[in-house]
């Protein structure tokens, strides 16, 4: 009989947000009378904007021609997306980022996923914490985090992001191999300046690790000195390699388009103690587990950079942010330590009363009928810190801090 990949059977409970979704749906079951304000999965709310939307429908009349139709696509992308990516996001501030150095994915949870099969099996792992799971996940499912030991994972490097270091990680403490960052950052919605990140590029260039840095909320970055890439920090090219989504910033959670970029300068030890170039090993594991993106969706994507898809953007990013907004503020007014919600669409809250996250999600939901995210979900570092998205409506927004401030204010 088939034995199974016995990581599997180490992970803790459910998936995250599988777990928080379980509990919402058993509330609305026993409160059918109830309306549940979701402010916890990062999932968008704005439709697909018209520039988006009429590039997709384009495309998709090319493909019912013809003359117009595409069968398997390029397998890292076709070249007007890679194209006015790299113009967009990268030439146009400076960066210097080749063509072959950009691939096209469904999904920067999917990228970040994904790389890891790069590592090899005793490769350590840095994390910050708390942490996107998936992060986690996707190693301890490879067998590289160890044991599960009820708060943390064994083998993991844990770099602990709290409000009395300002929710700036500390450098690794020992040597690494992988260091992921995200910033801004999900759950706590914080970022780093330059010269918060430029340490860890230095340190990984002196200790020959790689950097993981998912920058898939770039787009609602406003305060000044922030970098949207870490390229903007000299020597990345030489450690980095950089995670952005279209998910957060066009509305595409469900319409799937990412792009994760793999400088040719990254290199890793083979077996004989050479260097390997990593973009030469994606290459490879994209041309065998992967046939692309669609056609019309990449022909979407691109659309993302045109004038009008760019201002069309830019309104609902700044409607988003307003949520944040309307969030902190209510928050902070009902007596609650805030923390991100400037620069990025997640709001980050101190736990009253030193209850536990998952206590607070349960009493939040049954008392103001709100859903959020347990910051526990995220790592031993989230216990007592609590997630919000500003992902939802606004007057859903709005009432949402409403009931909440009836209920602490």
């Amino acid at each position: 009989m088939l034995k199974i990949n016995e990581n599997y059977q180490k992970l803790p409970g459910s998936y995250l947000f599988a777990e928080t979704g379980r509990r919402i749906r058993a509330y609305e079951a026993a409160h059918p009378d109830q309306e549940v304000i979701r402010l916890g999965i990062g999932d968008v709310t704005r439709p697909l904007v018209p520039a988006v939307t009429k590039a997709m429908a384009e495309a998709v009349a090319e493909m019912g021609t013809p003359e117009g139709f595409r069968g398997y696509g390029p397998d890292f992308g076709y070249s007007f997306l890679v194209e006015a990516i790299r113009e967009a996001e990268y030439t146009r501030r400076g960066l210097q980022v080749e063509s072959g150095e950009i691939f096209i994915s469904d999904g920067a949870k999917c990228d970040v996923g994904n790389i890891q099969e790069l590592f090899s099996a005793d490769a350590v792992i840095a994390v910050t914490d708390p942490v996107y799971p998936v992060y986690v996940d996707s190693n301890a499912m490879a067998g590289r985090a160890g044991d599960w030991t009820g708060e943390k994972w064994s083998r993991l490097v844990y770099l602990p992001c709290n409000a009395e270091n300002g929710f700036v990680p500390p450098l690794p403490d020992r040597d690494v191999d992988v260091i992921y960052l995200c910033y801004p950052n999900n759950p706590t919605g914080t970022v780093l300046t330059r010269a918060q990140l430029k340490p860890f590029v230095d340190w990984a260039r002196e200790r020959g690790a790689l950097i993981v840095y998912d920058a898939a909320y770039r787009a609602y970055v406003t305060t000044p000195d922030i970098p949207l890439s870490i390229y903007e920090i000299e020597g990345a090219r030489e450690v980095a390699i950089e995670v952005n989504s279209f998910s957060k910033t066009a509305g595409f959670t469900g319409t799937r388009c990412a792009w994760m970029v793999v400088p040719e300068t990254v290199c890793g030890l083979g077996a004989d103690g050479s260097r390997v170039s990593l973009n030469a090993l994606w290459k490879r594991r994209m041309a065998t587990k992967f046939n692309g993106v669609s056609y019309p969706v990449q022909r979407a994507a691109a659309a993302v950079y045109s004038a009008e898809g760019q201002a069309q953007l830019k309104e609902v990013i700044a409607g988003y942010m307003d949520n944040a907004r309307i969030i902190r503020e209510g928050l902070q007014a009902a007596g609650f330590d805030v923390y991100g919600g400037v620069d990025a669409p997640y709001i980050w809250l101190k736990v009253p009363g030193g209850t536990t996250s998952w206590a607070f999600f349960d009493r939040l939901l049954e008392t103001c009928q709100v859903a959020g995210t347990p910051g526990s979900g995220f790592g031993p570092s989230g216990e007592g810190y609590f997630r919000l998205t500003a992902f939802n409506t606004r007057e859903k927004t709005i009432e949402a801090v409403e009931r909440i401030g009836r209920a602490w204010g």
